[in-house]
């Protein structure tokens, strides 16, 4: 089966977001924006408002540490809240 670019999990997007009521742009594969989503609606948040929470609690980039945020959500199975 052949993927197109616009199905293409490892495809790169830049999404605009707000954080704490600065917008940014951020970039990161499609399957982790899917995943950010999921674990977002499960929470009951918006994109923007989990963005934040994880903004909050960074300590580098924050393309990276949602990536990292999204790995440990699905590797621990259940919501964490980001210290």
């Amino acid at each position: 089966m052949n993927v197109t670019e616009e199905q293409d999990p490892a495809r790169i997007r830049k999404r605009t977001v707000t954080v704490s009521g600065h917008v940014t742009s951020v970039s990161m594969e499609e399957a982790f924006w899917d995943a950010l989503k999921e674990i977002a609606a499960a929470r009951d948040l918006s994109i923007n408002g989990l963005v934040s929470e994880v903004d909050a609690t960074r300590s580098g980039n924050l393309s990276s540490a949602l990536r990292v945020f999204v790995l440990s959500e699905l590797l621990s199975g259940r919501p964490s809240v980001p210290e």
